[in-house]
């Protein structure tokens, strides 16, 4: 499922970090700290992956 907005592909891609152990999950804040407890690996890299041409800065 891709990310309907830049926000939400930055907070995807923020929490892909954390699983990956290249931050610390205690950085985390908000939507990534959310997607990071309840999202598996392969969808936080679907969500952070979606090409950002034409997304809005955030979902309305």
């Amino acid at each position: 499922m891709p990310a309907k907005s830049k926000a939400q592909q930055k907070a995807a891609g923020a929490a892909l970090s954390a699983k990956r152990g290249e931050t610390k999950e205690s950085e985390l804040n908000g939507a990534a700290r959310a997607m990071y407890e309840s999202m598996s690996e392969d969808q936080l890299e679907d969500f952070a992956g979606t090409k950002r041409e034409g997304k809005p800065e955030h979902r309305s």
